[in-house]
Formats: structure tokens, sequence, C-alpha cells
């Protein structure tokens, strides 16, 4: 555009020319002349006025011209009232939000279609899912492995360091029996301890043959005493497994009964309890054992995060978790009208908070940006942003002081 409104200052200058050769042939050179020569001023004007803008026109100091770079610091300055003035107070943020409905907006974005815009499968939910998943992984990764463990280890003690646990304890088997879902763990118990005793056998029977006495063994009689033992203890357990009401599964159940009543209400078995915590809580084993827990939690989490090396599968996994969680937050969003209002009620808070606390520094921050610019960058970045209107400026002066100079030449030739 400043190419173009050259060239056409320079055809008015070569029609002033050519129009003064030739204004005594005809009367219509006259008006080309006239023409030609204001279109040549108001082009000569507007060039003054648009090059005084940025630059000193051909080098002169002419008084009042560079104006921009001259006075960079108060357009800084201005800039930063105008931002202050328009945008970043609390009324003007709060009555431009109090029409927005953000949460429904966040809720369709959410909400977008499952495949993108060309039909590939990754789409917009797809790609959020991917990204938490990345993101997650990484910030896994950039964690130290050893003060996080450490935190959470520290942060755990000192949890289970606060809370009795016996009276949590006692009211849990209290719930268990009244809900009789002991009993299943009994009927394990006693098919583990049928188990463990048929395992064992040949060592239980050395164990009785051993502790009988020198006339049982001389007379022969310790292998059947163990194979009456066994057998006793093979028909007990039966017998306890099978009846509900046996004698022996009702004093394990009043055992029972009675740990959850002591758990709860006596205070010299919910010391015991309190004692053995605080000896496991500073036993270093259980900070290591926990560490390793910790630790293996972590790389599951990344590998599952990453994809593993099992051909994308836990990446998919994670992605699609993300993905479906999004949805449902953004169908939320949009279907949930206390859910908007509550959001919105909140963003609107945020934003006139941030205006209210951080306004000045905002602005001051544009400010300081604009006065460490220096004068040529703020010159072409401003020249940049208006200087193709600025050249439509010129090419109208030249075309409007054409007129103007035909039209007076007009008016001088119809009263003279």
């Amino acid at each position: 555009m400043r190419i173009a409104a050259t060239l056409m200052l320079v055809l008015m200058a070569g029609l002033f020319l050519l129009a003064r050769e030739f204004e005594h042939q005809h009367t219509a050179w006259g008006y080309l002349h006239a023409f030609a020569e204001a279109a040549l001023v108001g082009g000569l004007a507007d060039w003054f006025a648009v090059t005084a803008l940025f630059r000193r026109p051909m080098g002169l100091p002419i008084p009042h011209t560079a104006i921009i770079p001259e006075n960079k610091d108060r357009i800084a300055d201005t800039m930063a009232d105008f931002l202050r003035a328009n945008f970043l107070t609390p009324a003007v943020i709060a009555r431009r939000m109090q029409s927005m409905n953000l949460a429904a907006g966040a809720g369709a974005f959410l909400t977008g279609p499952a495949q993108g815009p060309k039909g590939d499968s990754e789409g917009l939910r797809g790609r959020i899912g991917a990204g938490a998943g990345e993101l997650f992984a990484e910030v896994l990764e950039s964690l130290d492995q050893e003060r996080l463990g450490g935190q959470v280890q520290a942060g755990l003690k000192a949890q289970l360091a606060r809370i009795e646990i016996a009276p949590l304890m006692g009211q849990m088997l209290s719930a268990v029996i009244a809900d009789k879902r002991h009993l299943p763990l009994i009927d394990a118990f006693i098919r583990w301890a049928g188990v463990t005793l048929e395992e064992n056998e040949p060592l239980v029977r050395e164990m009785i043959q051993s502790r009988a006495n020198a006339f049982l063994r001389f007379a022969g009689l310790d292998e059947r005493l163990a194979n009456s033992v066994l057998d006793g203890m093979y028909r007990m357990l039966a017998e306890v497994l099978v009846d509900p009401d046996h004698p022996l599964r009702r004093k394990v159940e009043d055992g029972l009964e009675k740990l959850a009543h002591d758990l709860v209400n006596d205070p010299a078995m919910r010391a015991r309890v309190e004692g053995v915590k605080e000896e496991l809580l500073a036993n270093p084993a259980l900070g290591n054992w926990w560490t390793g827990v910790w630790e293996r939690m972590r790389t599951s989490l990344i590998a599952m995060a990453r994809g593993g090396g099992t051909a994308g599968e836990g990446k998919s996994q994670m992605a699609g978790y993300f993905a479906e969680l999004s949805a449902e937050l953004g169908k939320a969003l949009q279907e949930d009208r206390r859910l908007q209002i509550q959001i919105n009620r909140f963003a609107r808070r945020t934003a006139v908070g941030v205006a209210t606390r951080y306004g000045g520094q905002i602005v001051r921050l544009v400010s300081e940006t604009v006065r460490r610019w220096d004068a040529q960058t703020v010159t072409s970045r401003i020249e940049g942003a208006v200087g193709r209107d600025l050249q439509f400026i010129r090419i109208n002066g030249t075309l409007v002081g054409g007129l103007v100079g035909l039209t007076i030449h007009s008016l001088d030739a119809v009263f003279s």
C-alpha cells in the first residue's frame, strides 16, 4: 500500500508537469493542471502527516515529528490506563461475565464429537484423554521418589498416630459379627486347619509318639495313640465345620464378641493395641515396606499412562478413562443448572478477585514491557498494525485534494 500511494503521488506530479506544458493549448488542460496540483499538495501533506507519526520526514529535525518514538513512555502509560479503566476493574469484569455461561461452554467443549472434524479416530475427547494421561505421567516422573515417598510416609504415620484404631477395629468387628460376615471366615479357618493338619500329619504323629512314655512305646501303643489323636482332631474339625451350633464354634464367636467389646470399652485392651500400633509405626521395616509399595505404585501408574510396552494398551485405557471422565463432567456441566450457577459464580468471583488483587500488577506489566521496548520496536509494531490504513489515508488525501483543486478551479472559471 505504501508503494501504491507513492506511485499515485508520482503520477500526480507527472500529470502536473504535463498539464503545465500544454495548459495554453486548451482550457481542459487547465482543469487537469488544477486537479494534479491540488492532488500533489494533498498527497504530500498526508505523506508528511503519516510519516511524522513514526519517524522524522527525510530525517529533518522538524518539531512535533516522530511522535510515536518520542512519546513511547507516555503511550505505554496510556495503554495501561486504558486497560485498567475499561477491562480490569471489578465492576466491568462482573458486568461482562454476568451474561456469560462459562460452565455450559466448557461442557459443550468437553462433550464434543468423539471423532475429529476429519473423521480421525482420536477426536476431541481422545486428545483430551491422551493429553491428561501424558501430563499425569510427567507429573509422576518429575516428583522426587525418595522425598515424595518420605512425605507420604510421614503424612500417613502422623495421621495413624493421631487415630486411636482400637475403637475402630472393635466397631468394625461388631458390624461384621452382626451381619454374620464372620461365619465364612470361621469356615475358611477350619478348612485351613484341616488341610494344614493333613499336610503335616507325619510331623504331628512323630511329636505324639516322641512324648509317649516308655511303656507305651514298648507295648506298641504309641502309634495307636497318635492315630486316635489325629482321628479325634479330624472328627472335631469336621463337626465344627458342619454344625453351626457346635460348642467350639460358639466359643470362637463368644471370643470374637468379647474382643470387639474390649476393643471399644476396655482401657487396658485399647492401650495394648495402641502400643502395638506405635511399635509398628516406629519400626524401620514398615517404612521400607511402604517405600517399596509407593515406588511400585508410581512405576505402575507411569507405565499405565504411557502404555507400558503393551502396544499402547495401558495408554489407551488411561486415555479412555480420562476421556470418559471429561465427557461425564461436560454432560453434568450442560445439564445441571445449579452446577452451572455455582461454577459461573465461582469463575466470576475468581476473575473479580484477580482483577482486584493483581489488576494493578497486570497493567504495570504492560506499561513496563512497552517501556522496555526500543523506539524502533514500538514503531514497527504499531506501523505493522495500522500502516495499511494509514497508506489509504495518503491515497484518499491525494484524490480528495485533487477534487478540491478541480472544484476551486471550476468555481474560479465560472465567476471570473
